[in-house]
């Protein structure tokens, strides 16, 4: 028989005797009203007496496939039920026959508990590791005694006790709720006299002298920083396997200044993500992105941290474009950051931002209203698809409505009013704007094409005339904006036409993005690039 046979629910509706059905590693046993009966009796018995029942009434469901294996599984390990059963089977092994599996299964049950949630993770990995499970079966049984000698901490893992002092008082302690000794091996007491107040009450019991030793020597392993006397950040050393190869100290806890500032220094070998669990998690002691964002402006003038420095920025924007996106502030500091890296001629950092932003930036929904047709846009626009560019922001009025609306410099514009923008000309994207007064806009953020279309203009001013690039020069400035051209630029009479019909640049294609991340150090886009 399969170890889950409780999932057959054989009920009193299909053979009045049966009572009770229940199952443990070692088997199945069913009882009834008339003792033990075989399996296949208490088949046969419903067999035959479903022969008699009528089941036209009864709604058809699709048979149990293999295909539903996998999330039947699922189902099962995101059961409460079921995960305590597995938490029981692993505190029910003497604890030198318990597994680096069985502790895991353990440290997940037990860190949602009171007692437990102000201890360091290796704390409570030992504790688990030599934890002792015990049931108390009947309510009103009495625990521990006034004055008797305590040799343990515990912790209630199901049902409640109350403890009465010798004053009157009483006390209840309920589930994660811990009683017992100090990390001490002092002799201590017990004050009141504890009775379990439900059935079936459950703890688990570390002995004095394990509790005394985990809580001491953790606190050997911790590690203070002090800056003018005060203490502004904790570290505790780890082993993260038994070779002893890999081991350090790992940030715990620290002041919010002292932990921005952990960002730009040397990371131990067994902390290699502060950076991504600094970025997901600074909302909750931050109150503004920005906090960190002029500290990386600071610090990227430090020749030594610059590069620290861009490995930051390049994260933050690879796993949380969100921040940037929806907040004007921030979108200033991202352009100024490209500013400094187009100052320090970093170009390969500035092209990968640029591709990390245009990968991860969303479409967006935004509204504008115009008083009348006649009033001026409070945005400026370049490109166009006569120069092989879609239509792009290149200003938006400070205070203005389009500011308020989220609209900033560097988005293009994809579609206007259900008309798509993607391939059409400045004059006649500026003449829609102009002629609605009502404008519903979408918009995406692409920092890295906007960035070729300033570069183009840049050249033209210069130049004094309209740029047009040979075929050569596409390949030798690895331009990924450019539409390839099907003729040679001594050929090209009618340009305008052929770059009407070519379909405008957006993002680039997949495979040019690609070639250009695999000739980068590090690659910061998803596997499937957008």
């Amino acid at each position: 028989l399969p170890a889950d046979f409780t999932k057959l629910h054989l009920t009193d509706s299909l053979h009045p005797q049966v009572t009770h059905v229940s199952s443990s590693h070692s088997g199945c046993s069913i009882t009834s009203d008339s003792g033990s009966s075989s399996l296949s009796d208490i088949y046969q018995a419903t067999e035959s007496e479903a022969g008699d029942m009528d089941l036209s009434g009864l709604p058809e469901t699709a048979v149990d496939s293999e295909d539903d294996d996998d999330e039947e599984d699922i189902e099962r390990a995101s059961d409460p039920l079921m995960s305590r059963d597995i938490v029981r089977d692993c505190l029910e092994k003497d604890p030198i026959d318990r597994t680096d599996d069985d502790i895991e299964q353990l440290l997940e049950f037990m860190h949602q508990l009171p007692a437990f949630a102000n201890m360091t993770m290796s704390v409570r990995r030992e504790l688990c590791a030599v934890m002792v499970f015990a049931v108390v079966e009947r309510a009103g049984t009495i625990v521990l005694n006034d004055g008797e000698e305590l040799d343990s901490w515990s912790v209630i893992l199901n049902g409640s006790v109350e403890v009465t002092y010798p004053d009157g008082r009483t006390e209840i302690l309920c589930m994660g709720n811990s009683f017992g000794v100090s990390p001490t091996m002092e002799k201590e007491y017990m004050k009141g006299v504890m009775r379990t107040k439900v059935d079936d009450c459950q703890f688990v019991c570390i002995a004095q002298q394990d509790y005394c030793r985990i809580l001491n020597q953790v606190e050997k392993n911790m590690q203070k920083v002090e800056e003018e006397g005060e203490i502004v950040m904790v570290k505790e050393h780890r082993e993260l396997d038994r070779t002893g190869t890999r081991k350090g100290h790992i940030v715990i806890k620290g002041t919010a200044e002292r932990l921005t500032m952990h960002l730009v220094e040397e990371h131990s070998v067994v902390d290699p993500t502060f950076i991504e669990d600094f970025l997901l998690t600074y909302r909750t002691f931050l109150s503004s992105p920005m906090e960190v964002g002029k500290k990386l402006l600071e610090w990227f003038n430090d020749p030594s941290l610059r590069d620290k420095v861009t490995r930051v920025v390049l994260l933050w924007v690879n796993n949380h474009f969100n921040d940037f996106e929806g907040d004007p502030a921030m979108t200033r500091f991202l352009e100024e950051f490209e500013n400094n890296l187009e100052r320090e001629k970093m170009g390969g950092h500035l092209r990968l931002l640029n591709i990390a932003c245009a990968a991860k930036a969303k479409r967006r929904l935004i509204t504008l209203t115009k008083p009348s047709r006649e009033a001026p846009l409070p945005f400026i626009l370049l490109g166009g698809s006569e120069k092989g560019f879609g239509i792009f922001v290149d200003s938006v009025d400070f205070g203005s409505k389009a500011t308020e609306a989220g609209l900033k410099r560097g988005d293009q514009i994809l579609e206007v009013n259900g008309q798509n923008f993607e391939n059409i000309q400045l004059s006649k994207a500026m003449e829609i704007l102009r002629n609605n007064t009502h404008l519903s806009i979408t918009v995406k953020t692409n920092l890295f094409v906007f960035k070729e279309l300033l570069t183009r203009l840049s050249e033209e001013k210069r130049n004094g005339a309209p740029h047009l690039p040979k075929i050569g020069d596409i390949k030798k400035a690895s331009r990924y904006s450019i539409p390839d051209l099907a003729v040679d630029v001594e050929q090209v009479i009618g340009l305008e036409k052929v770059n009407k019909k070519s379909k405008a640049n957006t993002v680039g294609g997949r495979n040019k993005l690609k070639k250009i991340l695999d000739k980068t150090r590090i690659s910061i886009l998803p596997q499937k690039p957008y």
